[in-house]
């Protein structure tokens, strides 16, 4: 097969192949799978068929025909990859509730869902806390009550709420209680 410029592909592959592997190098691609080496390949061929000899050098057009071709396909995996982690995200979250602990996938429990049958550990958490301290406990965690609502109810500032709860915090994380991970 003979273009305008009288030489075969073969001919004009043999003498160009580098640019191939130059480009592969310069954008910094990994190439285990020969995917950049062949879309390279098509570019040089696309570019031997469309070659006008009155619009410029053919090495320059091979460059120019080579390196785009290769930044495209660069540009199409990332979507790919990108589409499928979105992908992977979206299953993840399914699959576990979105609660994630470590490799350990645990259900959501809802505060309603838990009950504590032995009523001496809320006894033993009473024990520990100053009655304000132990209030939070009651509303925040036990009623599920908001820091406004309790306010109101007690007849205190939500500051003086929130910093109860602290100090709650702050008691149980000392008693090996209550654990921040």
């Amino acid at each position: 097969m003979k273009n305008n410029n009288q030489f075969t592909f073969e001919e004009i592959f043999k003498q160009n192949e580098n640019r191939i592997h130059y480009y592969i190098h310069k954008l910094e691609i990994n190439d285990t799978h020969k995917e950049f080496y062949v879309e390279g390949l098509y570019a040089m061929w696309l570019a031997y068929k469309k070659y006008q000899p009155d619009k410029g050098p053919m090495s320059t057009y091979f460059n120019y025909m080579i390196k785009n071709r290769m930044i495209d396909l660069i540009r199409t995996k990332g979507r790919d990859i990108e589409k499928a982690e979105i992908i992977i995200q979206e299953e993840t979250i399914n699959q576990d509730h979105g609660n994630r602990h470590a490799a350990t996938y645990l259900p959501i429990v809802t505060p309603k869902e838990i009950t504590v049958e032995d009523h001496t550990i809320w006894e033993q958490v009473k024990e520990m806390l100053t009655d304000n301290q132990y209030k939070w406990i009651y509303y925040a965690i036990i009623q599920e009550l908001p820091q406004k609502e309790i306010a109101e109810i007690e007849g205190v500032s939500v500051d003086m709420v929130k910093s109860w709860g602290r100090e709650a915090r702050k008691k149980l994380r000392a008693s090996g209680i209550y654990q921040v991970r």
